[in-house]
């Protein structure tokens, strides 16, 4: 495998870039892409990810990944992706660094919480949520709202797994939520079209990182252990080379050197995959990518399938082990609690909170409010104000930490 030492011709251009919702003097340093991820980089809400978690396992330790942790490793796919395809990687970066903004507290079980509870005013979705926050909800420039990100950054936020709409505009996936249709009113996302090839491979850099963190984080969890990895596709190929060319080494540096092959496994066979399809399709700009109808950068039909006896093998055993069961319920109804008391009673929000609140119209907006406060908190901050609002004791939460789930 090779790194691409030129930019190819499908590749976002940020001297082309669609510009930002609101005007800015361009950088005399800095690319377009550049700033927005730095601007992510620097945002509240990135930094809110470290104590924001994901799979919940009952066991103490301090090496398992939180959604920061998690980001900063599809980031770093991300660019290997790019650079080897030819694309920009700084684009790809800002995507990867983004797409777990919008994430819930207690990860995809708080996300499912919300959504329950956000249904009769218009919704809940983490990515539409990531697409709010960059948009509207940090507050630090004096000029707008949000971040005023580049159009092809929010474009990949919106819609890095595909298209959200077809031709007509009718939504594929059920109701689009409210806060992706208020914001792509005002700037027109092209939800119906598959998006740039950086955010796809910003989608497939999520999956190659969780695919191989989670197997890290579930081993050290004590949930299975490297011989139920043995006979699945990938995993048992890759400790068997491990173990003909380093004969009785370490468990630990084993385990590593056989999971940093799966790693590696992914990432090649999506480079190859990748480089067929696009030339096979010749698109000559990043326009003619999102135009083919189809997503270019995806894994092999071999490894897909292969990749999916091993993600059915981590719900069984680790997604929903007991233990990880009893856990989602009881952070469920945390978020379930804290939604409910403040929608009730706004004023319990912080002041910063209450001035949007005030411009709130009707239930509907006031329990938007609502959720963009506790979507926000991190797990530790939610767990807090429960026991300090409602008299629960956050510390039976506080042996429970988290692994990686997408």
């Amino acid at each position: 495998m090779t790194v691409s030492q030129t930019t190819a011709a499908f590749a976002a251009d940020p001297a082309l870039s669609r510009g930002r919702l609101h005007p800015e003097r361009i950088s005399t340093f800095r690319s377009e892409f550049q700033r927005d991820r730095d601007r992510i980089i620097h945002s509240s809400a990135f930094r809110r990810l470290k104590h924001k978690t994901q799979v919940f396992i009952e066991h103490e330790g301090d090496y398992y990944r939180t959604r920061l942790t998690h980001s900063i490793e599809v980031a770093q796919v991300a660019r290997t992706l790019a650079a080897a395809l030819g694309l920009n990687t700084d684009l790809a970066e800002a995507i990867a660094l983004a797409h777990d903004l919008g994430h819930t507290p207690f990860g995809h079980t708080g996300e499912e919480a919300m959504a329950e509870l956000m249904a009769p005013y218009g919704g809940f979705d983490h990515n539409a949520q990531a697409l709010r926050i960059v948009t509207r909800l940090e507050r630090h420039y004096a000029e707008f709202d949000g971040l005023n990100l580049t159009w092809e950054t929010l474009e990949g936020i919106a819609k890095h797994n595909g298209p959200l709409v077809d031709a007509e505009g009718t939504p594929r996936k059920g109701p689009l939520p409210a806060a992706l249709v208020d914001y792509n009113a005002l700037h027109d996302l092209d939800l119906h079209t598959h998006a740039s090839a950086e955010a796809q491979v910003a989608a497939i850099a999520d999956d190659v990182a969780y695919n191989h963190h989670d197997l890290h984080d579930g081993l050290r969890s004590g949930l299975f252990t490297e011989d139920d990895l043995i006979d699945l596709p990938i995993t048992g190929p890759a400790f068997a080379e491990v173990d003909s060319l380093y004969p009785g080494i370490e468990p630990m540096r084993r385990r590593h050197e056989a999971l940093r092959r799966v790693f590696g496994t992914m990432v090649e066979d999506v480079i190859a995959v990748a480089r067929h399809r696009l030339q096979a399709a010749e698109p000559t700009d990043a326009d003619a990518v999102r135009a083919l109808g189809v997503t270019i950068i995806r894994f092999s039909d071999r490894l897909f399938r292969e990749l999916k006896v091993i993600r059915r093998f981590l719900f069984e055993r680790m997604y929903r082990a007991p233990k990880v069961v009893a856990m989602r319920a009881e952070v469920t109804e945390v978020v379930r609690d804290l939604f409910l008391l403040y929608l009730r009673d706004a004023d319990l929000l912080p002041a910063e909170w209450r001035a949007d609140v005030a411009g709130a119209g009707d239930e509907a907006a006031l329990a938007r409010v609502v959720a963009d406060y506790v979507a926000g908190m991190t797990d530790r901050f939610a767990l807090q104000e429960h026991a300090r609002l409602l008299g629960s004791d956050a510390a039976r939460f506080t042996r429970y930490i988290v692994s990686g789930q997408g």
